[in-house]
């Protein structure tokens, strides 16, 4: 029965009207469906559960967003377009298929040579035209758009020769080479990376984006076309065009998804020609409120107590990329108010805090942060940001400036907050002047958030649950009161959705080891400088390690212990 025979059925249309649609069907070379939704007899949905039921096809709705561009990939644009068919999804080996026409017999015949050619199994469910129209949007994605700028980058080319900086120039202002670099920039942005890696290898230029921590390679080009991006970015950034020999830095800003970005840009040399990585300063990222960083319970409590003091010490500590810097910020926009003065030195700035007076420092010019931090006391500062005490001036200057009424915040490289009083002595700060300066150490690393829309809930093997009482057995005995373990213990698994971008994860999260400064910790470490006592003293004051407080989001379901075992082992 066709769909047209079907509504006279269900009285939708009279008789006439059926005569009338069937004829334009024919004259018109439209399908049923086309015809009758021009008309508005009914709603799309309910013509496609009607079609449905008659061809025993499931119905699918699908939104536009679910549908990544990997699983797109399998069929041809031509052909997805010519028979109405898309690929949707891909689970457990099947891919699933949306169709307009399952009942097209060449639209069957060639979904099973097209699976045959690349190998798939598939299932077939139907779909709406509309939705259709708006998943075929989907293939304008960051390969679609650059191999379109690719192939008009081809048409103008001229013929190889050697490449002067005026000709790099306007080869780098060209259309088709903005545009690559403009939609490398937009992608990543919506895509939420922090980084992106322009790298040339032997036969190619390898783009490459950090997300979550982790680098994906999203595209490859052609390694023609990596002295023109190159200069691109170094226009946008300032830079020198025809400086091939050592690295550059530089900073652009653009306005995408409605607001500013920040780019900052490093060059580097290496064998196969310059690498470039752009990092990416979102300000909605870099300035989280203090009570979203991560900081719970005491944690939570220690650098409440540590940032109401007029003077002292805040250092956080960590490897490159574990948020000291976004931590810091948090701290200085909650004490950045008119009554006082807030001087920063950084290196560099990443992101700029209004009613700040912030001061970019230049080694190359002699201008280190020993220096600034010198010329810092003449400005009459209330607080003080120093982007990273690396050496025993710089160590001393921080420890005279809190010593003489001031609050200074800066971060180290240790591994864990217990190593920042024997890494401080070993820079040449006194044991006796650490304990009347330093608040407060804070120790991070960044944990995947699990996505809250598709986590999976799965039982704890037995080792893994011994595991986690380990870990919860060697916490302070106040904190490990307040930690129930149910029995069955279970815990959560990423899965993958729309809304994570089926990645099963969505943002990061901060685990923390905070240092708070007690007058036992005082007396301790005027008699030694031994990790493992300072460790002993800091548990009795409450201090859980990294690792535990990331346990204790594991049990909350916000990451994984995967996770936490990665970042603490």
């Amino acid at each position: 029965m066709s769909l047209i025979d079907a509504l006279l059925r269900l009285k939708k249309i009279t008789p006439e009207k059926a005569e009338e649609l069937k004829e334009e069907v024919k004259t018109s070379q439209k399908s049923e469906e086309e015809v009758i939704l021009k008309e508005k007899i009914v709603p799309e949905d309910f013509l496609f559960q009607l079609k449905s039921q008659q061809l025993k096809v499931p119905f699918r709705e699908v939104f536009p967003e679910d549908v990544v561009l990997k699983v797109l990939e399998l069929i041809p644009e031509d052909s997805v377009k010519y028979y109405k068919m898309v690929p949707i999804n891909e689970r457990d080996g099947i891919v699933e298929m949306g169709m307009v026409y399952p009942e097209d017999i060449k639209a069957k015949e060639a979904l099973k040579f097209l699976a045959r050619q690349v190998g798939f199994s598939y299932e077939v469910y139907l779909i709406t035209l509309s939705n259709f129209d708006k998943i075929l949007m989907q293939y304008r994605g960051l390969k679609k758009e650059v191999g379109e700028a690719l192939g008009e980058l081809e048409v103008e080319r001229r013929p190889e020769k050697k490449v002067e900086k005026e000709e790099m120039k306007r080869m780098a202002e060209r259309a088709p080479i903005s545009k690559i670099v403009s939609v490398m920039l937009k992608h990543a942005v919506e895509g939420g990376a922090s980084d992106i890696h322009i790298e040339p290898t032997r036969t190619n230029l390898r783009i490459r984006y950090r997300t979550l921590g982790d680098l994906h390679s999203s595209l490859t080009l052609p390694l023609k076309v990596h002295p023109a991006v190159i200069a691109r970015v170094k226009i946008l950034a300032d830079l020198k065009i025809d400086e091939t020999r050592i690295p550059q830095d530089g900073r652009f800003s653009i306005k995408t998804a409605g607001r500013g970005i920040d780019f900052r840009v490093s060059t580097f040399p290496t064998s196969e020609g310059e690498k470039v990585v752009i990092r990416i300063l979102d300000p909605e990222k870099g300035f989280k409120p203090l009570e979203e960083l991560g900081l719970t319970g005491r944690n939570f409590e220690a650098v409440k107590e540590a940032i109401q003091k007029p003077y002292g010490m805040i250092l956080a500590t960590g490897p490159t990329g574990s948020g000291k810097t976004t931590t810091l910020y948090s701290i200085l926009r909650k004490l950045n108010r008119e009554e006082v003065n807030v001087m920063t030195l950084e290196d560099p700035i990443e992101y700029h805090l209004d009613g700040a007076n912030q001061s970019q420092i230049r080694p190359d010019i002699g201008y280190t942060f020993a220096v600034g931090l010198r010329h810092i006391m003449r400005q009459d500062p209330d607080i003080i940001m120093v982007g990273e005490i690396r050496d025993e001036e710089t160590a001393n200057l921080a420890i005279h400036s809190s010593l003489t009424g001031h609050l200074v915040l800066s971060t180290l490289h240790t591994n864990n907050a217990v190593g920042v009083i024997p890494r401080l002595v070993d820079m040449g700060v006194e044991p006796f002047l650490i304990s009347p300066t330093l608040n407060l150490a804070l120790a991070q690393r960044l944990v995947r958030v699990l996505c809250p829309e598709c986590k999976k809930k799965v039982q704890a093997t037995p080792r893994v649950r011994d595991l986690v009482l380990k870990e919860i057995g060697e916490m302070p005995e106040q904190v490990r009161a307040a930690v129930k373990v149910p029995s069955p213990l279970y815990l959560y698994q990423p899965q993958g959705c729309k809304k994570c971008n089926h990645t099963g994860y969505s943002g990061r999260l901060g685990i923390y080891e905070v240092l708070l400064m007690t007058p036992g910790l005082g007396q301790l470490i005027l008699k030694t400088l031994a990790e493992k006592d300072i460790a002993e003293e800091a548990k009795k004051q409450g201090r859980i390690s990294m690792r535990q407080d990331g346990i204790l989001k594991v049990l909350d379901g916000q990451t994984t212990l995967e996770e936490v075992i990665r970042l603490t082992k």
